[in-house]
């Protein structure tokens, strides 16, 4: 029996304070698995760190955010025949040994994805107060519209099989959170989602995407706008489930 191919992506934007600690806990606690990582056309020293520690590195031409390098990341493992990709943060968020669980429970219950959720158990995450009560929010929509629980529905720590790589590598218009919208989409088509708890970092170094105080607001605005679209476009369609 072939062994699996397992692929950790991470999108880097100007993380060369946090990457190579990222790449060095990777490489001791999560050996059999590849890592890429999508260089966002960082204007600091970012892709010579990744170079400098031997790991696989693609650089964009321009930066394209968040979404868009990760969705570059999971093309890349798709066509070169992966089984698994788990996204995983350049910042130090996630912690390598804990990507294991993501893994371990996709095989065990045949998931399409697996998410790592800080809050399905109480681990002790310092989240932000508006992050919190935005992760609530979203929950609450996701359990209406799709009567399922997902208590950390913000969460990037995702490992996805080879029929969610396939599908996230021929959308067009890739959201730029991909986040609780994503999540309802893909549970409205039947895919199988589950959670598994984890624990996570505070970043050490520089500055969150979704710092300050107008980066929060936008970005709930937008989500919540976008799942709104979302639910039109499938009202009176029936869930199926799409093994069937």
């Amino acid at each position: 029996m072939s062994k699996d191919k397992i692929m950790i992506v991470i999108p880097a934007y100007n993380e060369e304070e946090n990457i190579k600690k990222v790449l060095d806990e990777l490489k001791k606690d999560f050996k059999e698995a590849d890592i890429l990582v999508i260089n966002d056309s960082s204007k600091d020293n970012t892709k010579n760190v990744v170079e400098n520690e031997n790991v696989k590195c693609i650089t964009l031409p321009y930066n394209l955010k968040y979404a868009r390098a990760v969705q570059t990341g999971i093309k890349y493992a798709y066509y070169h025949d992966y089984d698994y990709v788990i996204q995983f943060d350049a910042d130090g968020q996630h912690i390598a040994s804990e990507a294991k669980k993501l893994l371990k429970t996709m095989k065990e219950n045949n998931d399409d994805i697996v998410i790592g959720s800080r809050y399905l158990n109480d681990l002790g995450y310092p989240c932000p107060f508006f992050r919190r009560v935005g992760t609530k929010f979203f929950e609450l929509l996701i359990r209406l519209f799709c009567h399922k629980k997902i208590a950390d529905p913000l969460s990037g720590f995702q490992c996805l099989n080879k029929d969610v790589m396939c599908r996230y590598s021929k959308v067009f218009g890739y959201p730029e959170y991909p986040d609780a919208n994503l999540i309802i989409e893909m549970l409205i088509e039947g895919y199988k989602i589950e959670e598994v708890p984890v624990k996570m970092r505070l970043r050490e170094n520089g500055e969150s995407m979704h710092g300050g105080i107008i980066k929060p607001i936008k970005y709930m605005i937008e989500m919540f706008y976008t799942i709104i679209i979302i639910m039109i476009k499938n009202i009176g369609v029936k869930k199926v489930k799409k093994h069937e």
